[in-house]
């Protein structure tokens, strides 16, 4: 069968494909499109609700014309619609659910609304990469951070999360502290190549918790600090300070990972969520992981971020497992991702 999937919770219009068997479970991306809004947004700072549904209304009907050409297809020839219903920016979602409900009433196709993180989640089986049940997935982005322990499709139950800032958000705040621009974890990731990570003593925050819980906004904070505490904040301390930064969220999220897989008696770890592109933190997994037997699945850089390939591989996988979807859904700006069912 082939599903159109769109994605367009935040400041990405993605579009995508994909063509899978349900009788084998397997399937391909055929095509996919993604147009991202950070010029958009980067003047403001941030991502601004108003300017984002907009944009997602003037690109969204050039985007699916142009994956169905890419795909060589009719509507005819698509079977499904998969939209992401949530959790995210309420009129970015409408945007979506309202173009992918009138496709499903004009071509009489069924309509399956998709959770955002169960996507990310997901993500990494779009390579072959997911592991078996159950495991521990860290979902880590600009908006979430959080631990949870997936037993099969629809069986997710969350084991931690941040208690304040995502580790994103922590990211993007402390750019904005050295002046760089959004979104903060790319920019700080360039810096921090050059730096020196122990010039400054950042906190982890947490870690002397008995929990599974993260918490970042003193961590922001802190950073700010350092930044006013340096004479002249130079091309030096800032790469300095960007490596402190990047070294001290990569320490918090792969020792709060590692003790969820001992606490669960679970040896494999999933990581996915625009933060997982970070490459310290790739590499501080693998290594921490080898030395205590753990498998890490991450998904390739470009399915970290937002994209609709992940949502149109979540929507194949629900199918596979469940058959049907229920009609009578309604998007959700907040929808934890425990509340989700097969």
């Amino acid at each position: 069968m082939n599903i159109l999937a769109i994605e367009s919770s935040c400041d990405e219009t993605a579009v995508a494909l994909y063509q899978g068997d349900v009788s084998t479970g397997e399937g391909r991306i055929v095509a996919e499109c993604i147009a991202s809004q950070i010029e958009t947004h980067a003047r403001f700072g941030g991502v601004v609700p108003e300017v984002a549904s907009r944009e997602h209304l003037r690109i969204l009907p050039e985007l699916v014309d142009g994956v169905m050409r890419d795909a060589g297809m009719e509507w005819g020839d698509v079977q499904a619609v998969a939209v992401t219903s949530g959790p995210g920016l309420m009129g970015a979602l409408l945007v979506g659910a309202s173009y992918a409900r009138a496709v499903g009433v004009v071509q009489g196709i069924p309509v399956l609304p998709i959770h955002h993180m169960e996507g990310h989640l997901l993500a990494p089986g779009l390579e072959g990469k997911m592991p078996e049940f159950p495991f521990i997935a860290l979902l880590v982005s600009g908006g979430h951070t959080m631990l949870v322990r997936v037993d099969g499709i629809g069986r997710y139950k969350v084991i931690g999360k941040t208690l304040d800032d995502a580790a994103g958000e922590c990211f993007d705040k402390s750019a904005r502290v050295l002046g760089l621009s959004y979104p903060g974890g790319p920019e700080i990731a360039k810096l921090a190549l050059h730096g020196n990570a122990a010039r400054f003593k950042l906190p982890r925050p947490m870690l002397q918790k008995n929990n599974l819980d993260f918490s970042f906004s003193g961590l922001k904070t802190a950073v700010m600090y350092a930044a006013r505490a340096v004479k002249v904040l130079d091309d030096v301390a800032k790469q300095d300070l960007a490596a402190g930064v990047e070294a001290a969220v990569s320490d918090v999220l792969v020792k709060k990972s590692i003790k969820a897989c001992e606490q669960e008696g679970v040896p494999r770890l999933l990581v996915a969520g625009g933060v997982a592109a970070n490459v310290y933190l790739r590499k501080l997994l693998a290594k921490e992981a080898e030395k205590r037997g753990l498998s890490v699945s991450l998904p390739a850089a470009a399915y970290c971020t937002d994209n609709a390939a992940m949502i149109a591989y979540a929507a194949f996988q629900r199918l596979c497992a469940q058959g049907s979807f229920d009609d009578m859904w309604d998007v959700k700006s907040r929808w934890p991702v425990s509340e989700l069912k097969l």
